[in-house]
């Protein structure tokens, strides 16, 4: 059985391209490629779409024909990447990127230039791979044998094919070529090493990059591109922002926290490197506080491990704010969010007092002192006045505990992270909202996220949210368990950014400076292994596991204990990415098996 998908049984019955069409017979036992290793009568056989992948490029190739004006078009990107742009005989032009050192291909159909691109998929019936021949034909032309009965084939083809016989040798030799290389590619020199999903399945143009001009080929060898446009290719950002200028840098007012404040502003790990999605929501933070409708909610939404919680912890950081969370179940009811009446059984070391403003508080800021108190933020409060009620609200609390005690059962109002994050002006990251069972819960929390920014505790309090309180909503999306979230919680979310997981080389700074790990060209193996696997879980609709940056964690750290990659992934990655045995069985020989067999 073939290892590539470019080579499965049903592609050697396709028929040939003119003019080899006329042939009786695609085989031939009197030619064959020097890398022929079969055993008795080496055979050669002629495969359509390799061959009409040949022809195409002699169509755009000047060095054989002079002037040649032939669809389609090839260049390349530095010394790994090949763009091809070729025009199939059902009339769309089908656009590919050619890794040489993954050996992956990234490619898009078009209907036209201005169309949006569909999935390339090899198979029968579907896209027949010919595009993909097409953009590996530098590779081939980097073989003498190759390159030698190239030009033979092209003489014919220039002398209008006088002895098509002839002519078919070269073919059968070249096609012959192409399939051992790229079927022997670990075991010769010359070899073409191909990764290509077994759903053949390609990896799509993304229109983003496509925007940005991330696949522009910086050289063009043949033909002129109409989707691709040649030229510089812009240089790729990565966030050096160093902390120390990041951290309260986008502060939205001047505060004085308590040492326990304090104590929950985020710091920073060594290790972290600070996305541009962070900074870009502290800036909004900041430069919106002024406005009529200062921006302060926001969500993250990605898979698992992508740096959500990170995120949300460094958004905090970077506004200088205390940082409080609330981790939402199948289960969570709206009382779970604004707290509850719980019986007092006297044990508690919770003291009253404790949620009062302190002396120095009130002396420091009475506006916000105030606030603690009443809810009301007035910046023309006066000491005085909030000394007075802080006596009022002491007196009623104790005429309020008297007459519980003279009722039997005490109860006590327990405020949760969301109501202490509201009260007091923090940041605070709400998880996992679409895993509620009831998608309406979180609704009772659109006044909070409105306007009037209030809402009313079980206490019947009204409490008005601090103009300071920042507001993340971090969700995974596309995961077994989650639900739609409702469209009007959305609609009060200043920002919502999807966060993709990170690039090979950010992933693996962040795992190495987390677990010390310092064998950097293993690290970035396992990285680089850790997209291709959640690449193959989308294209395989393998949903029941997850693998990212946590997994890539857990098997870098394996791996220091154990010293195999292999040997830890057992236990780290496959085990995480699926429950099937089959799908585990299927990712190691695909992803894994033969990347790591060292």
């Amino acid at each position: 059985m073939p290892r590539s998908k470019l080579f499965e049984s049903w592609t050697w019955n396709r028929a040939l391209p003119a003019p080899f069409d006329s042939l009786p017979n695609a085989a031939r036992t009197d030619v064959h490629s020097k890398y022929n290793n079969m055993t008795g009568t080496p055979r050669a056989t002629i495969h359509s779409m390799t061959i009409a992948a040949i022809l195409a490029y002699m169509d755009i190739d000047t060095s054989i024909t002079p002037g040649a004006t032939g669809n389609g078009a090839i260049g390349t990107q530095g010394n790994n990447l090949t763009m091809a742009e070729y025009h199939s005989r059902i009339g769309e032009i089908h656009v590919v990127v050619f890794n040489k050192t993954t050996g992956k291909f990234i490619a898009g159909c078009y209907s036209s230039p201005s169309a949006s691109p569909t999935v390339y998929t090899v198979k029968d019936g579907k896209n027949t791979g010919t595009a993909l021949f097409f953009a590996l034909m530098t590779e081939a032309l980097d073989d003498d044998e190759f390159k030698e009965y190239y030009n033979k084939l092209a003489a014919c083809r220039s002398a209008g094919y006088p002895d098509i016989d002839e002519a078919a040798k070269y073919a059968a030799v070249l096609c012959d070529n192409v399939y051992r290389r790229c079927e022997l590619a670990s075991t010769i020199p010359a070899g073409i090493s191909l990764t290509i999903p077994s759903t053949g399945n390609i990896g799509q143009l993304t229109p983003l990059n496509m925007q940005n001009g991330v696949y522009n080929p910086t050289s063009t060898l043949f033909g002129a591109f109409q989707i691709l446009s040649p030229g510089i290719v812009p240089a790729k950002f990565t966030p050096l922002l160093r902390h120390e200028d990041f951290v309260g840098s986008y502060a939205t007012s001047n505060r004085n926290f308590t040492p326990l404040e304090k104590e929950l502003i985020p710091q920073l790990p060594d290790w972290y490197i600070i996305p541009p999605e962070v900074v870009s929501i502290c800036k909004h933070t900041k430069l919106t506080t002024s406005t009529a409708q200062p921006m302060r909610n926001y969500m993250l939404r990605g898979d698992a491990g992508t740096g959500k919680t990170e995120g949300a912890k460094a958004i905090a950081a970077g506004l200088g704010l205390p940082y409080l969370f609330y981790t939402c179940s199948a289960n969570s009811e709206i009382f779970d969010f604004l707290g509850q009446m719980l019986p007092d059984t006297g044990n508690s070391t919770d003291s009253p007092m404790s949620s009062y403003p302190t002396f120095e508080d009130i002396q420091m800021d009475p506006p916000s002192a105030y606030y603690k108190l009443t809810g009301i933020y007035d910046e023309n409060i006066l000491e005085a006045q909030v000394y007075d009620k802080l006596l009022e609200v002491i007196k009623a609390e104790a005429q309020h505990e008297a007459s519980s005690e003279s009722q039997g059962q005490r109860f006590r109002y327990v405020d949760t992270p969301l109501v202490r994050a509201i009260r007091n002006g923090y940041v605070i990251e709400i998880q996992e909202p679409t895993v509620i069972a009831n998608p309406g819960v979180l609704v009772g929390l659109n006044s909070l996220l409105d306007r009037c920014a209030s809402i009313t505790l079980p206490t019947g309090e009204t409490i008005q949210r601090h103009p300071d309180t920042v507001v993340v909503v971090t969700t995974n999306s596309n995961y077994a368990g989650c639900r739609d979230m409702n469209q009007s919680i959305i609609s009060r979310m200043n920002l919502v950014m999807d966060i993709d997981t990170p690039d090979v080389d950010v992933m693996a700074k962040r795992v190495m400076g987390l677990t010390g790990c310092t064998d950097q060209t293993a690290v970035m193996s396992m990285a680089d292994a850790i997209k291709e696997i959640a690449e193959h879980c989308r294209e395989t609709m393998i949903t029941d596991g997850s693998c990212g940056v946590r997994e890539l964690i857990s098997w870098v750290q394996s791996y220091m204990v154990c010293g195999s990659i292999l040997e830890a992934a057992k236990y780290t990655v496959l085990s995480s990415v699926s429950s099937d045995a089959e799908n585990r069985a299927e990712i190691l020989s695909t992803c894994l098996a033969q990347k790591f067999a060292a």
